[in-house]
C-alpha cells in the first residue's frame, strides 16, 4: 500500500507507477532528504508536536539509514516512487508507528523543495571550488607569458598585438563573473521552504527558523505558495551553468584553431588528445571539441526547465518533477568539463615564436602607425587615411610596415622620422598600452595580482 493510498481502492497500474516514479534520478538526494528529515524531526520533538522519545528514535534511525545507504546496504524501490517516500518507508519498516510521525506538519511538496535547494547549495559550492582551481591555473599561465606576444583578433582577422597573458586574463575575468553569478544564485537558493506544507502551511506550531538554522539556511520563505511552487533558483543555476560552459566553449574553439597546422600557436599534450583509426598522423583536440559539443546539452537543460515552468499555475504540479533531471544533467556536465578543461590548458605547449610571427603579419601595428602620426600633430582621421593608403601600398609590394625604407615612409607623409621603426615595433605596440585593462606587461601584472587577491577572498 502506498503511503498516500488510503483514499484509493485500486493499486497503481505498473506502467503508471514506473512512469510516475522518480527514484532513478532523485535518489542522489538521499543525504539531503535525510538531513532535512533529521532537522524536522528534531524540531517536532523540541516543540512537543510529537513525543520527544519518538523524535529521538527517528533521528537515531535516520542516521543509521544514511550510513547503510552509503555502505551500499540499501536498495531503493520503484514502488515507493521517489527518494522521500523510500526513506520514510525504510524508516517505518524499522521503527513502526514512531516512524509514521515524521511527516507531521510536512508535505512532500515542501520536502521536495527543501531537498533540491539543499542539493543545489552543495553543488554550487563544489562548482565554485572547481572554478577557483581553474582560475589559479589561468593566473599561472598568464604569469608565465607576460612577454609572449601574439596577435589579437576581431572578426577572426588580425587586429592588434597583445600578449598571451592578456588573452588568458580575459578568460580569467569571464570565469570570475561566473563565480559571482554562482554566489548570487547560492544566496537566493539559501532560503528554506520547509513549513510551507502542500501549499497553505500548517496548523502545527512549527519552529521554521530553528530548522533553517539546523540546515544552514540564511532565512525562510515568506509565502507558502511560493515556497513549494517556484523553481526560479533552479533556472538561475541552469542559466549560470550555461554561461560557464559558453565561456569554456569559446576558449575551446580558440584552442582548437590554435592547435591546427595553420596556426601552430599551441600543441595539445598527448594525454589530452586522441588519434584517428585510419590516419596515423592525426592528433585530435577531442577534449576541446567535446566541451564545445556539450555546450548545447547544457543550453538544452536550461530551455527544458524554462519551458516546463512557463505554464504552471500555482501551486505545485507534477510537471515540476521534470526540473531535476535537467538540472542534474547540467550540473554533471559542468563538473565533468571544468577539471578536464583545466588539465588540457595546463598541459598544452605554447609556441611563443609562432605567436610572435603571427603578430608580425596582418599589419597589426597599423593603429600604432596612425597614433604615431597623431602624436606628431596630424588629426586622427587624416592619419587613419594615410596609414590605410600605406597598407594598400604594402599589400601591392608584399611588404610589412616594418620593412618600409624611410623614403617609402616619407612618401606617405613627410612628418615621419626614423623613430617610426621603434614606434611600430611589436614590443612598443604592446607595452605602450599601459593603462588599466591594457596588454602592457605592467598592466597585466597588476591584473594578475588583483586576481590572486580575488581568489584568496572567495
Amino acid at each position: 500500500m502506498k503511503l498516500w493510498g488510503g483514499r484509493f481502492s485500486k493499486n497503481t497500474d505498473s506502467e503508471v507507477n514506473d512512469f510516475n516514479s522518480s527514484i532513478r534520478f532523485d535518489m542522489r538526494m538521499y543525504r539531503q532528504d535525510i538531513m532535512g528529515s533529521i532537522a524536522h524531526a528534531t524540531m517536532l520533538g523540541k516543540c512537543n508536536i510529537i513525543p520527544k522519545a519518538d523524535s529521538d528514535l527517528i533521528v537515531k534511525t535516520l542516521k543509521e539509514i544514511l550510513e547503510d545507504i552509503e555502505n551500499g546496504k540499501i536498495e531503493f524501490m520503484v514502488d515507493a516512487e521517489d527518494i522521500h517516500m523510500n526513506i520514510e518507508t525504510i524508516l517505518t519498516s524499522r521503527i513502526g508507528d514512531a516512524g509514521k510521525r515524521l511527516h507531521t506538519g510536512r508535505s512532500r511538496n515542501d520536502q521536495v523543495a527543501l531537498d533540491i535547494r539543499m542539493y543545489i547549495k552543495d553543488e554550487i559550492s563544489e562548482i565554485i571550488a572547481m572554478l577557483v582551481s581553474l582560475e589559479k591555473s589561468l593566473l599561472n599561465i598568464a604569469k608565465q607569458n607576460l612577454g609572449t606576444i601574439m596577435p589579437g583578433y576581431t572578426h577572426l582577422q588580425k587586429a592588434q598585438p597583445i600578449t598571451l597573458a592578456h588573452h588568458t586574463m580575459a578568460y580569467f575575468e569571464m570565469f570570475k563573473r561566473d563565480i559571482g553569478r554562482l554566489q548570487d544564485a547560492y544566496s537566493r537558493t539559501n532560503v528554506m521552504p520547509l513549513g510551507s506544507g502542500a501549499l497553505a502551511a500548517t496548523t502545527y506550531p512549527l519552529d521554521r527558523e530553528f530548522v533553517a538554522k539546523e540546515l544552514g539556511f540564511d532565512s525562510v520563505t515568506l509565502n507558502s505558495l511560493d515556497g513549494v511552487s517556484d523553481r526560479d533558483f533552479v533556472i538561475e543555476l541552469a542559466s549560470a551553468l550555461s554561461i560557464i560552459i559558453m565561456h569554456l566553449s569559446r576558449y575551446s574553439e580558440e584552442l582548437i584553431l590554435w592547435n591546427t597546422n595553420e596556426f601552430q600557436f599551441i600543441e595539445m599534450d598527448d594525454s589530452c588528445s586522441t588519434g584517428s583509426s585510419i590516419m596515423p598522423q592525426k592528433k585530435n583536440p577531442d577534449v576541446a571539441e567535446l566541451i564545445r559539443g556539450k555546450t548545447g546539452r547544457v543550453y538544452g537543460d536550461l530551455m527544458s526547465i524554462l519551458t516546463t515552468m512557463k505554464g504552471i499555475p500555482l501551486a505545485y504540479n507534477k510537471d515540476m518533477q521534470e526540473d531535476k533531471e535537467c538540472i542534474f544533467d547540467a550540473i554533471d556536465t559542468i563538473k565533468l568539463c571544468i577539471p578536464v578543461f583545466e588539465k588540457m590548458i595546463v598541459t598544452m605547449k605554447v609556441n611563443p615564436e609562432r605567436m610572435y610571427s603571427g603578430a608580425g603579419g596582418g599589419f597589426t601595428n597599423a593603429t600604432d602607425a596612425a597614433d604615431y602620426l597623431v602624436k606628431k600633430g596630424m588629426p586622427f582621421r587624416q592619419a587613419h587615411e594615410v596609414i590605410g593608403k600605406m597598407v594598400a601600398y604594402a599589400l601591392d609590394n608584399g611588404k610589412a610596415l616594418s620593412e618600409f625604407t624611410i623614403e617609402e615612409f616619407k612618401s606617405c607623409s613627410d612628418i615621419i622620422e626614423d623613430d617610426i621603426y621603434e614606434a611600430i615595433s611589436l614590443e612598443t605596440c604592446v607595452n605602450e598600452r599601459n593603462i588599466i585593462g591594457g596588454p602592457a606587461a605592467q598592466a597585466v601584472q597588476k591584473a594578475i595580482d588583483a586576481g590572486y587577491v580575488f581568489i584568496e577572498n572567495i
